[in-house]
């Protein structure tokens, strides 16, 4: 017979299995492969905030209350970013991928992994600023519902849209940032223009399927918070996902080296974590 656990930290990390277990089971939403340390910071933090004693109690709620549901998932999804983040990244789109792009009838342009919509937002005004916005779909996804609201409404506060208007400016625009979004209250409200050819979506990248024909995929600072496997899982659906040739961006501090499918892509912007899917 095994030696019973002892220790704060061996039983939290049996708490956090179980309410990991417990949500996915409930609620069909799967954290279960997510990077464990980045998971139980945001768990232990949530419990903090959130007034309960321990792990367990905290699942006792999740379990039996599914207006806890919402308030945990803000804790286990990272909602944190910023209009034209890494203006590089942007500038190396319009500079070099929009010229590839430029060249189909129609695009398909999928935010994975969108959070408040920032990143949208920002691929929205450079594919208008590119003149390309007219043929283009986007397609955004998040698994947190709160979260899509927010991208849906496209409404942030006011004191971030300094740093959004320099971070556009690097990124090589062709118009004042002030151009999109309408100031009041202390709020930037950005123009409805840029969501009309937005499609909204709860989308999991751990369990559900493909988005195909993919031209360009955006899924910047997510798989960081996935284990390897679960990074596979998500790589092997954007190359499914794109048409052969289409590109994809990931965050600087993510990469195909390690993946299984690194094969299927090759480095077309490597400094800006930039790929293409080849054509076989």
């Amino acid at each position: 017979m095994d030696a019973p656990v002892t220790g704060r930290d061996a039983i939290e990390d049996i708490e956090i299995q179980l309410l990991l277990e417990a949500v996915y089971k409930r609620y069909h939403y799967d954290f279960r492969y997510y990077a464990r340390a980045s998971v139980k910071r945001r768990l232990l933090q949530a419990r903090q905030q959130l007034g309960f004693a321990s792990i367990s109690g905290m699942q006792e709620s999740i379990l039996h209350d599914p207006a806890m549901l919402p308030r945990l998932l803000n804790y286990l999804t990272v909602q944190v970013s910023e209009m034209f983040r890494d203006p590089s990244y942007f500038r190396a789109l319009r500079e070099q991928v929009l010229p590839h792009l430029r060249t189909y009838p129609s695009l398909k342009v999928w935010v994975a992994g969108c959070s408040n919509g920032e990143e949208l937002y920002s691929l929205a005004i450079l594919f208008r600023e590119e003149g390309l916005d007219q043929r283009t779909i986007f397609y955004a996804t998040d698994i947190n519902p709160e979260a899509l609201k927010v991208a849906q409404a496209g409404v942030y506060p006011l004191d971030q849209v300094r740093n959004f208007t320099q971070n556009h400016q690097k990124s090589g625009a062709r118009s004042s940032l002030s151009d999109y979004y309408r100031a009041d209250y202390g709020r930037a409200a950005f123009d409805a223009g840029l969501r009309e050819r937005v499609v909204f979506s709860d989308h999991s990248l751990v369990t559900d399927a493909v988005f195909a024909e993919m031209h360009l995929i955006s899924c910047r600072n997510v798989l960081i918070y996935f284990d390897r496997d679960l990074q596979d899982r998500a790589i092997g659906l954007f190359r499914e996902s794109l048409a052969r040739k289409g590109f994809l961006g990931l965050g600087s501090k993510e990469s195909l080296r390690f993946s299984r499918h690194a094969d299927a892509f090759t480095d077309f912007i490597r400094e800006e974590k930039i790929y293409r899917r080849n054509e076989t």
